[in-house]
């Protein structure tokens, strides 16, 4: 199961680092922009891209408390077809 705020967690310790991606089995990685993620043929549900998501908050508790973002990043997972929850 996927948690909302612990992806928003690595999505702010991505930044300068390149984009998350994240698969159905809860796990993520760092990727270089325009690279292509493979994990044993396992499905990939989502790559956000950490500055336009979260560079505009000061702080990572501003971030995983923003409620369009919570939102947005629930959104996109389970339009992917995966299953999140806020925690």
């Amino acid at each position: 199961m996927l948690h909302t705020r612990a992806i928003i967690k690595e999505i702010w310790d991505a930044q300068g680092y390149g984009n998350l991606a994240v698969w159905a089995d809860g796990t993520t990685s760092v990727v270089a922009p325009g690279e292509s993620p493979e994990k044993n043929g396992t499905t990939l549900l989502a790559i956000f891209k950490p500055i336009p998501l979260v560079a505009g908050f000061p702080m990572l508790d501003f971030a995983i408390h923003d409620p369009d973002l919570l939102e947005r990043i629930e959104t996109a997972i389970r339009e992917a077809g995966g299953e999140i929850e806020r925690d």
